[in-house]
């Protein structure tokens, strides 16, 4: 895990050590163990290292491979390096490392850019290659590891969060009305290409990109998902097997593959317990657990720790329980959003920020459940979408999960930003394009590939790794997600959703884990906003900043003020929460950028 960073110039002069310097200065958090730099005429590496595999300095990163004429900046983890690795010294490679990054080079020299699709595990990487003259970026099938980057003119800028882009000057940070009707309609979500800049751009989950000393850039995809079902037919209890066989695979080497302890981020969710039995059901002893809890609101608690320490007595986990008064939230939220790459609405940012700190105090890495909603159709809205007899597939998607109709939308935002409706254009295609069986697979294929990318995902990345804590999500293995795609639809829906998961659940865990109601991370304080979170939202939104920036239109801001209570998206988000937090997250990380 690591915070990276680049330039590659067009114009025939040296790339600056002085803007890899200023971007390597917003990385220092997600990578406090090392920093270094290269440059080679055209070409600049900056690189911050969380050491987890091969914790010498032989795998300090920027890494160069003199003999092949090769260098590498490297975020992530590679599961199946050791394979890999022996593959390649059968093909006559020698190496110096005993890490993954080495591996990742010696892949380029030997399979070019079809070396992306061999790696197995979450990784953002730029390779340079001094003998072509050419820089090649990569990024994992889940986006789980990020990869921003900026043209500006006669040179290309790329790293770990647009913090580190604006660092170093020249981005047109003006909004991109795309991205903006994306982020009010998906509930901060923002697909790739795209961000809420016009100036800033992300390498999609899946893809690579190829860019010549010219600037002439080649983008392609290196894997997409099929969500069919299988030739020969299988029976429910092959379909639980092979399930409970890859997520124990995803586990284990997820446990395995690292030179320091694995503990287990545990919500109390089924999804984070079944981590920790499948843990304990593959031999792994010691087991450490964390929990985070909020105060409780007359409308919700605000804990589940009655079922963590439920999976904490079965297994004897050595846990550590983090309760967070009203007051810190309050306090640490702005330290939250500063750790945010893009805005994020969901209200466990802050939660995931905080519990992230108690834990990089103890432990470099952590499994977390992620994912397995979007995976195993565990969300309320699946099967209404299912269910909904009427419209077309994204009215289907529509009604049941966009934050706001289009009409809404032309309501909130000022002249000039109300333009068409970009995200039903963007969804209603995703979903034709769906190599898959039925509806239900079109929207669960879209979910884990374009959805989660970037809204739990992402949040995870930025939160733990604001404090140099590696977290790995097993949920989202791709040969898991793979054989989940071809699972019957029904099969995993039924009983209320992730059948499967609890299924196999069913004698590891308590049943009180089990048949819980499915929750959410409880944050009351940022969902029935009133107080001096109310206050705080209010001073944002009319703040001489705000209304200079102009963004939303001021009757839409009087309607949600005047009872922030009562309005929320489909799927329980405080839409007056979503304005503020844009703001917000634009005066801190924009607005002292222009200045």
């Amino acid at each position: 895990m690591c915070g990276i960073c680049g330039e590659l110039r067009f114009d025939g002069a040296s790339a600056s050590l002085e803007s890899i310097e200023a971007m390597m200065s917003r990385l220092v958090r997600r990578g406090p163990d090392h920093g270094g730099s290269y440059s080679d005429g055209a070409l600049a590496f900056g690189h911050r290292r969380l050491s987890i595999i091969d914790l010498t300095v032989r795998s300090n990163q920027p890494m160069v491979d003199a003999e092949l004429g090769l260098a590498i900046v490297f975020n992530g983890a590679i599961y199946n390096y050791p394979e890999l690795r022996r593959e390649l010294q059968a093909l006559g490679y020698r190496f110096f490392s005993g890490g993954d990054t080495e591996v990742i080079l010696k892949a380029w020299h030997a399979w070019g850019t079809a070396c992306a699709e061999r790696l197995h595990g979450m990784f953002a990487f730029a390779l340079w290659d001094a003998n072509q003259g050419t820089l090649f970026l990569a990024r994992d099938r889940f986006g789980i590891k990020p990869l921003y980057w900026a043209e500006q003119g006669s040179l290309l800028r790329f790293a770990s969060n647009p913090q580190a882009l604006l660092a170093a000057g020249g981005v047109d940070t003006s909004i991109d009305p795309v991205a903006l009707h994306h982020l009010f309609t998906l509930h901060a979500v923002v697909p790739a290409p795209r961000t809420i800049l016009r100036g800033v751009r992300k390498l999609s989950p899946g893809h690579w990109m190829l860019i010549d000393a010219s600037g002439q850039r080649k983008e392609a995809p290196y894997w997409t998902l099929t969500a069919r079902r299988p030739g020969e037919a299988r029976s429910e209890a092959d379909w639980l097997d092979e399930i409970h066989a890859a997520l124990r695979h995803a586990v284990k080497i997820r446990s395995e593959v690292a030179d320091v302890p694995v503990g287990v981020l545990l919500s109390g969710g089924l999804d984070s317990s079944l981590l920790v039995a499948l843990l304990a059901e593959v031999g792994v002893a010691d087991l450490r657990t964390f929990s985070v809890g909020f105060e409780d609101t007359p409308e919700e608690a605000g804990s589940e720790f009655q079922y963590s320490d439920l999976v904490v007595e079965r297994y004897g986990t050595e846990h550590r329980k983090l309760l967070v008064p009203n007051d810190q939230v309050l306090s640490r939220l702005p330290e939250a959003i500063d750790a945010m790459a893009e805005p994020m609405f969901a209200q466990d940012a802050v939660a995931f920020y905080l519990l992230s700190e108690l834990v990089s105090h103890e432990i470099k890495v952590v499994q977390s459940g992620q994912g397995a909603d979007e995976v195993f159709g565990g969300y309320f809205w699946y099967p209404r979408m299912q269910a909904e007899a009427q419209g077309s597939r994204l009215e289907r998607v529509r009604k049941h999960y966009f934050d706001r109709d289009h009409d809404e939308y032309l309501r909130m935002v000022a002249d000039g930003y109300g333009q068409g409706d970009f995200t039903g254009e963007l969804i209603a295609g995703r979903l034709d394009e769906a190599d898959a069986d039925s509806f239900l697979d079109a929207v669960l294929a879209l979910d884990v590939t374009t959805l989660i990318v970037d809204d739990p995902v992402k949040r995870v990345d930025n939160m733990t790794m604001a404090w140099g804590l590696e977290a790995r999500v097993p949920f989202l293995d791709h040969q898991l997600v793979e054989l989940a795609a071809a699972c019957p639809s029904e099969l995993k829906l039924r009983d209320g959703g992730k059948y499967p998961l609890k299924a196999l659940a069913r004698g590891l865990l308590p049943d009180a884990v089990i048949d819980r109601p499915k929750g959410y991370f409880p944050m009351p304080a940022l969902k029935y906003v009133r107080g001096p979170f109310l206050e705080m939202m209010r001073d944002a939104l009319n703040s001489g900043a705000s209304r200079e920036r102009g963004l939303y239109r001021q009757s839409y801001l009087d309607e949600l003020l005047a009872a922030p209570d009562m309005h929320h998206t489909r799927i329980q988000g405080n839409k007056l929460w979503h304005l503020a937090l844009l703001e917000i997250w634009l005066q801190r990380h924009v607005d002292p950028a222009c200045s």
